[in-house]
């Protein structure tokens, strides 16, 4: 099988490499036929008279899985905010800050200094070193096996995707509380499982409750998803409330997945609890986190999972035919980020002005009538728009159009979010002020 893989590489006048990744020797092998083909570019006329030759349209060639997956309510508002003069966007979950100076250092220096190649596809030991001991550092958590048990991934989403791929097959429940980030939906259906909504409720805070869940699970329950801090909602759990979680979890033999991703980003009092760190949780849940959120590191693409070895090792063996390894210069941004004093310094003051616009804004939105339940963490408010006589979408069409400020209508993050819009807070403090203003005059206007 070597020769014949020399015998095409000759063929196409490539040189042969004198060391190949089994993985694309592999992928080479596997798509080659006996002899090479040359492949003809088709005309503009070939091609219309293919298309023409259709007998079914390509939309119905679609996946069921693609077909009912919804469209993004984010996206949807965010560009048609960008055909707008001056909008002030409360839309997009993303910091307002530039990467921390060693951080953006430390990536480019690693490009420049030529790491340009694949690393490892778990990620390079001494990151997934890192995630480890931050983690039981940070979070008394268990004592993950750098080598099995962490894997370093295409932000949060490629967790979250691989995970539900590696677990799920057609039918499986997953249990997601709601609202929720708008991918946990779609992750399961594309993996072919079933979404089970548990919709939260402003009177709750948001929380999920341990008579909510039971009341949920099935035979066919397979998962529970959670993610707290909570992106649309700003809501978080304490200890007690996930304990209780835990103990229904544990008596229903569930795995969990629990996406961490605004771990750090918590206010007031509130001290964020590892899932995976409650007793005897480790051996059933995955725990998703990252560098996005926490270090300003959006654009960097550095995400991570830690759990059981055997659900990792699955993990790692579709990360490896779909990603091959995260970014390179990310990794060892990545890893400074984790290493690096300057680093948690830099941290500690975006939380802290983050903790400031939240205060401000919450403040603001209850004063004029746009009541607002207390986020203690992510850079979410998630307030009530019932009282302006308007749903969520008629509220933030209306307002975007009349006063250039972009909401997100809260129902497109799930049940449980009908009547709310998230408005984002990673905004400079000038903008957010006359954003309020702009909001104050908007429900002024409709009566409020």
């Amino acid at each position: 099988m070597l020769g014949l893989a020399q015998g095409i590489l000759q063929a196409l006048k490539l040189p042969f490499p004198t060391a190949i990744d089994q993985l694309e020797m592999n992928t080479i092998l596997m798509n080659s036929p006996e002899a090479p083909t040359v492949i003809v570019p088709s005309t503009g006329d070939d091609q219309r008279n293919q298309s023409a030759g259709l007998r079914r349209s390509l939309e119905s060639r679609l996946s069921d899985r693609v077909r009912r997956v919804p469209p993004s309510p984010i996206r949807r508002f965010f560009d048609l905010a960008t055909t707008m003069d001056d909008v002030i966007s409360l839309g997009i979950g993303e910091p307002d800050y530039v990467t921390p100076k060693p951080v953006l250092n430390a990536g480019t220096n690693s490009l420049l200094q030529g790491d340009t190649s694949y690393t490892s596809n778990a990620g390079t030991l001494e990151l997934r070193e890192a995630v480890a001991g931050m983690l039981t550092k940070l979070y008394d958590a268990p004592a993950y096996d750098a080598g099995t048990e962490v894997l370093i991934t295409v932000g949060v989403s490629e967790a979250m995707y691989i995970a539900m791929q590696a677990l799920l097959d057609p039918g499986d429940e997953v249990l997601v509380p709601q609202p929720c980030f708008v991918s946990y939906t779609a992750d399961v259906i594309l993996a072919g499982g079933t979404v089970v909504d548990i919709p939260t409720y402003a009177a709750n805070n948001f929380v999920l409750t341990p008579e909510q869940l039971e009341e949920a699970i099935t035979p066919r329950t397979k998962i529970l998803l959670i993610g707290y801090p909570c992106n649309p909602t700003g809501a978080v759990m304490n200890c007690e409330e996930l304990l209780a979680i835990a103990q229904v979890a544990e008596r229903h033999d569930l795995i969990v997945i629990s996406d961490e991703i605004y771990d750090r980003l918590v206010y007031d009092d509130h001290e964020h609890v590892m899932f995976a760190a409650l007793p005897g949780m480790a051996e059933r849940t995955i725990h998703l986190g990252g560098m996005s959120k926490d270090y300003a590191m959006t654009g960097w693409r550095i995400g991570y999972a830690a759990g059981p070895a055997e659900l990792l090792g699955a993990m790692r063996r579709i990360h490896q035919y779909l990603i091959m390894s995260a970014p390179t210069g990310g990794q060892a941004a990545a890893l400074r980020a984790l290493t690096d004093p300057a680093a948690e310094t830099a941290v500690q003051e975006m939380v802290a002005s983050y903790g400031e616009r939240r205060r401000f804004l919450v403040d603001g939105l209850n004063e004029i009538g746009l009541d607002c339940f207390e986020p203690k963490g992510a850079f979410y408010a998630f307030p009530s728009v019932k009282r302006t006589g308007m749903d969520e979408f008629e509220f933030a069409e209306k307002l975007l159009n009349e006063e250039r400020v972009a909401v997100i209508p809260g129902s497109g993050f799930g049940a449980g979010g009908e009547g709310h819009v998230r408005c984002a807070y990673p905004v400079e403090m000038p903008k957010l002020e006359i954003a309020l203003e702009r909001m104050y005059r908007f429900v002024r206007r409709y009566g409020v």
